[in-house]
């Protein structure tokens, strides 16, 4: 029901300091890129370091402290966005933080937990200022190409470094770049090669442009020599063609075919990690036929040893990111060098395998609800704008392919948790901007006159505080 004084009512829009959280966006990125210190020596080490250096410690309190101050700063807009947000990646968070209480490793999950509240808040600001329907991918897609630059920049100058050294057969000549693994580079190209044939086939950017960004990240996917990404890459990039150019005629169904898409990838992951009895069934026409293996990278042995472990604590886990604190003897994960000749993985090569052994099956069961609510937003921006809904639901398959073999979901390590956290809090200002939109009509811009006014210790959303916003 209307309420009296509606017709005189309005909502702000106020752009400043968002060239600062972009900045903020940039910096998070490159922090998940490039090893601490640009250090590439540790890179020989099998497991990540628990903490960080000074710089790096130093900018991730940056980014927390920014955005805490960006989050207050607009505080009615961010509550507005944090009911339209996926509500299954704030429980994820949730459980992650009230995890210290059983890890095994309690410090090492209150440093991850840390992370992983800095990567949410600064995700939430970056939409708070500046928002516009393209503002994820103008942002988010330079920085990635800048990287992928850098890295074919740095194996020309430092090959020993940006090349891998190791013997091992796969990894011969494989380049990572400015990144830590060629799987890295290879994952980070498929983004990008996504966010510009996006682009392309949108007409959002110049075909020349559209066209050297698409060079360049197929250029680093085939030197990473990382089957998975290239494989996926094919997968996404067809898929979003089909969304964006399909014709008319069939546009009513793409929700269907969508659903059968994703129904495949949750079953097949589901399946080959054999969490539900009885759905290896499905995959044994696949092995028949291919002559593979049912994991297609040789990695069963891995998770069988992670099963195990999953088996002691089933429900709620060890604890998020307790698991991998590398190769020794007080950690559990120690059980990889007794069993698999000194060989220590470093992570579950599986996102969904990697989520049930932190946080159990509560924990697959966010993830899955997390997908789940994020189809169904993408859906909805789908059905009003092709391009931008075709892009978030790309996103989302390419990672759910690459987390079959490679543990990305949820991760304060990889870059693809922070890409796909943005992607979730765009979701959630399109869809606020369409109620706001619906309810109050056109935003009015802050005048500079007056505007420290609404500035100091107030969001800039004066209509939205006296107004409830529908959900």
């Amino acid at each position: 029901m209307d309420t009296p004084g509606r017709a005189n009512a309005s909502w702000l829009r106020d752009d400043r300091h968002s060239l600062l959280l972009a900045g903020m966006v940039w910096t998070l990125i490159v922090l998940l890129i490039v090893p601490d210190g640009f250090d590439y020596q540790v890179l020989s080490n099998a497991y990540a370091p628990e903490s960080g250096g000074v710089l790096s410690r130093m900018l991730w309190l940056a980014l927390l402290t920014g955005a805490s101050i960006a989050i207050l700063w607009r505080a009615s807009l961010a509550w507005l966005l944090l009911r339209a947000l996926n509500p299954l990646l704030l429980a994820f968070v949730a459980l992650a933080i009230v995890s210290i209480a059983w890890s095994i490793e309690p410090i090492v999950t209150m440093r991850r937990d840390i992370r992983l509240i800095t990567i949410v808040l600064v995700c939430i600001a970056f939409t708070l200022s500046g928002w516009h329907s393209r503002r994820f991918q103008n942002v988010t897609r330079p920085i990635l190409t800048l990287m992928l630059l850098g890295s074919i920049v740095f194996g020309l100058a430092a090959p020993t470094l940006a090349i891998h050294q190791e013997t091992s057969p796969e990894l011969i000549g494989a380049w990572r770049g400015l990144t830590n693994h060629k799987n890295t580079l290879g994952a980070l190209a498929c983004i990008t090669l996504i966010f510009w044939t996006q682009a392309w086939f949108s007409h959002q950017v110049r075909s020349t442009h559209a066209l050297f960004g698409c060079a360049l990240a197929a250029t680093c996917l085939w030197l990473s020599r990382s089957a998975t990404s290239l494989i996926t890459a094919i997968f996404a990039v067809v898929f979003l063609g089909l969304l964006i150019r399909s014709p008319r005629s069939l546009q009513p169904y793409l929700k269907y075919g969508v659903a059968i898409v994703v129904l495949v990838l949750v079953v097949y992951a589901l399946a080959i990690l054999q969490l539900i009895p009885g759905l290896s069934i499905l995959l044994a026409p696949i092995t028949s036929l291919t002559g593979f293996d049912t994991t297609f990278t040789g990695r069963s042995a891995i998770w069988a040893i992670v099963s195990e472990h999953i088996s002691q604590n089933p429900f709620f886990g060890t604890g998020y990111g307790a698991y991998w604190t590398g190769p020794t003897t007080q950690s559990p994960s120690y059980e990889f060098v007794l069993r698999m000749g000194n060989f220590y993985p470093g992570s579950a090569h599986n996102g969904y395998l990697e989520v049930v052994n932190d946080l159990g099956w509560v924990g697959l069961v966010c993830l899955l609800g997390y997908i789940v609510t994020h189809l169904r937003q993408s859906l909805r921006v789908l059905s009003a704008d092709r391009p931008q809904g075709a892009l978030y639901l790309a996103l989302f398959v390419q990672q759910a392919i690459t987390n079959l073999s490679e543990s990305h979901w949820f991760s304060v390590l990889s870059v693809n948790f922070v890409v796909m956290t943005l992607a979730t809090t765009a979701l959630a200002r399109i869809l606020l901007d369409r109620q706001l939109h619906a309810r109050f009509g056109q935003p009015r811009s802050v005048q500079p006159i007056g505007a420290e006014l609404i500035a100091v210790g107030r969001p800039t959303m004066t209509a939205v505080e006296h107004h409830r916003v529908p959900r």
